[in-house]
């Protein structure tokens, strides 16, 4: 297996590498377009700030690059986000492979009259950005095989994808959002895998040996 995580200034491509190593695969990690291509599966990992990423994406020509790949892909974290049309975070205009758009979770009264109308846990109590455990659920991809239902997976995040017709996992923060989406090669993941213990493991290994992805 040929596995390339995509090197562009980003963090966290270290912990990726480290979850990858304990279920036994390797991985390159490069910015340049022929071993990306060459690549049986890549990974798209990040943290930061969505603009400072997508100009660094734009100045190697690796948003196109991204864009145009055929092999199976995962977004992981920024990596997903910057994968959507649109980021509120600094007016960002994105790859555009899924068509969600990102927005920053605002507890505000409208929030609090949804959230309980539902009867999840008042914005009021919630931090923004979000960080630690939450439960993943109504999972709708091989990605997902042998990971339950309400699986909790690790977040570090202040903004989210909303729901929509590329949805295969949904996370309540705030209000119900896309912890997972999936548009023909293109994965991704809100959460962090590298760091969900026994779920995270289970996902980066179906999206690494499943070839039916």
């Amino acid at each position: 297996m040929n596995l390339a995580i995509v090197k562009y200034n980003a963090g966290n491509i270290r912990s990726v590498l480290y979850a990858l190593e304990r279920i036994g695969m390797e991985a390159l990690v490069t910015d340049d377009h022929e071993q990306i291509r060459a690549a049986d599966k890549v990974i798209f990992p990040g943290v930061g700030e969505a603009s400072t990423a997508m100009n660094y994406l734009k100045e190697r020509g690796l948003d196109l690059l991204i864009k145009d790949l055929r092999q199976p892909v995962l977004g992981i974290c920024l990596g997903m986000q910057l994968m959507c049309r649109y980021s509120e975070e600094n007016d960002t205009e994105c790859l555009g492979i899924f068509g969600a758009e990102v927005k920053k979770f605002a507890p505000d009264a409208a929030g609090f009259q949804a959230a309980a109308a539902v009867g999840h846990k008042a914005p009021s109590a919630l931090k923004v950005p979000q960080i630690g455990w939450n439960n993943i659920y109504d999972l709708k991809s091989g990605l997902f095989y042998g990971v339950p239902e309400n699986s909790y997976c690790y977040f570090v995040h202040g903004y989210y994808a909303a729901l929509g017709a590329h949805t295969i996992g949904t996370t309540d923060y705030v209000q119900p959002y896309s912890s997972a989406l999936h548009k023909d090669n293109f994965y991704g993941v809100q959460f962090h895998p590298e760091k969900s213990a026994e779920a995270g493991e289970k996902i980066l290994r179906n999206f690494v040996t499943d070839h039916n992805l």
